[in-house]
This record gives structure tokens, sequence and C-alpha cells, in this order.
């Protein structure tokens, strides 16, 4: 019987595989970048497509951290995530432009639409509220300087200690101090839909889901609004040292409510925008499968 279960068990991650892997190939065709799909409950990877890449990049995530730091604001109390910061989205930070790219409209933001829209006002507001020795350990927690074991020969990340408050804010925003690599970001994620899953999240962390959903059904993560299931996610972008392009990141989860599959979409060139269309097409893909009964 064991047996019969592990080789149900295996056979079930190939179906996956042939299902998925045909439709990341498609959307990342002529790009360069790298997209990691796993089952949450098990962790195992469905599919995935430059696995090296996703193992070995490490680089600046942009806005995709942003969860994990109001995750942190919430659970230490110092945050109400019904305050509303007020938004002109003209921002710098230590003589860098970090201005925010929502509608001109959105000019004032809760904890949850702060996420689905990436307010870079509001997070840097924010995020001073924490020391420089709180924000490094947020994100040691979340597993970015450490190996995610979904593949072998990986490198992992780097997190300095802020030395000020403007650094600080930079780092908050994913874009100094704080370099990942795809399957890290994959794992964080994959630990905020397992918690999801499980309903054993804390109750202070309903904003955080709040947002992610928000992100993908009217927020910057549109594009990753799936046909035929929910879905939640976050994008990031992130400047190359070196170079006036930019890559993009989608990390997420779907079913929303009852998470399934989480995944990451890491593109060298382009934003988190267009990494979340392709994130889009393939949740689609995983529903269109499930609906087949396949």
């Amino acid at each position: 019987m064991f047996l019969l279960c592990m080789a149900g068990a295996a056979l079930a991650q190939q179906e996956e595989k042939t299902l998925l892997e045909p439709v990341i190939a498609r959307q990342m065709a002529g790009r360069a970048g790298t997209v990691v799909v796993v089952d949450v409950e098990s962790g195992r990877v469905l599919a995935r497509h430059n696995a090296k890449m996703a193992a070995q990049r490490v680089t600046a995530p942009g806005s995709a951290v942003k969860p994990l730091v109001l995750m942190e604001l919430l659970q230490s109390g110092k945050l109400d995530p019904q305050q509303r910061v007020f938004c002109r989205r003209a921002l710098t930070i230590a003589g860098r432009r970090m201005d925010c790219s929502h509608p001109e409209a959105i000019n004032s933001l809760d904890a949850p639409d702060a996420i689905a829209y990436s307010c870079n006002t509001y997070f840097a507001t924010m995020a001073a509220r924490l020391t420089p020795l709180e924000l490094k350990h947020v994100y040691e927690r979340a597993g970015f300087t450490a190996p995610t074991h979904f593949v072998t020969a990986e490198a992992t990340g780097r997190v300095a200690l802020a030395p000020d408050t403007p650094e600080l804010q930079l780092q908050a925003l994913g874009d100094w101090g704080v370099e990942i690599t795809p399957l890290e970001l994959l794992a964080a994620y994959r630990t905020l839909a397992l918690a999801k899953l499980k309903g054993d999240a804390p109750a202070a962390a309903a904003p955080v889901f709040d947002g992610l959903e928000r992100s993908v059904k009217y927020g910057m993560a549109h594009a990753a609004q799936p046909a035929g299931i929910t879905a939640a996610g976050k994008t990031g972008t992130a400047g190359n040292s070196g170079s006036a392009q930019t890559h993009g990141f989608f990390a997420g989860y779907a079913p929303a409510d009852k998470p399934e599959i989480a995944l990451v979409v890491y593109l060298e060139q382009g934003r988190g925008s267009d990494a979340a269309a392709v994130a889009g097409a393939i949740f689609t893909a995983y529903a269109s499968a499930k609906r087949a009964g396949r």
C-alpha cells in the first residue's frame, strides 16, 4: 500500500509538471528569467524553468518584501492597520527617487491598500518605526540568508544592517541592503501561503493576506489575475546596478483562500507587472487543469 501511495504521488507530480511546464515555456519564450512552482502543503517542486537562475541569481527584490515588513509591524503592535497615510506619489530618500507608481487618484492608503498599490510613501513612513536590527531580523527569519532546499547548489542572500533611517527605509522597500535569490522569495511566500492554508496565522496578519488578494484583484499585480481561480501575490521592481534597466518579480499563491500552489516569476529585464502577467497565465492553466479533473 505504501508503495502504491508513493507511486500515486509521483504520478500526480509528473502530471502537474506536464501541464504547467509547456505554459511556462511559452510565457518565457525569448525572455531571460526563471519560474518555479511548488505545492504549498508538501513543498515539492511542481514545475520549473531555468532552475539554476532561481537558485543562484542574487539580486534586490524590490517591493516584493513589503508584506514581510507589514507583518512585523502588525505583529509587534507598531501599526494600526486602519491608519491611513497620505501619499503625493513623489518621494526622495537619501537622494534616490522612489516615487510611487500607483494612480494619482489613490492618495490615502490603509495597510491592505498599501500592499495592493505598493505605496512607497506608506512603507517608508511606517518602516521608520522599526530599528535596523529588527528589520534585519525580519529578512533573516524569512529565510533570505539560508538555502531553501527546493533544489541543490543554491546561493544564499545577503542582508545588511542599516546605518541610519534613510537606508532602513530603502531596505524596507527592497532597494538597499537586501539581496535574495528567487527561490528564497518563493520560500517566504510559500510560508505565508501555508499559514493561510492551515489557518494558524495570527489575527494581526489578516491585513497582509487581504492586501495580497487586493493586489491581484485591482492593484499593482492585477496582471496576475487568473481565469477560474482566485490568487494573491505581490510584484517587485528593482534597478540593476550599473544599468538603467530594471528586473521584475512576482511571488504569490492560489487559490487565495486555500492555497494549493505557490510560485515565483523573475524576469531579468522588465517590471513586476510583466512578471505578474506570466504568473496569471500559470494560475489560469492550473485552474483549467483542475476543472478538467487532471
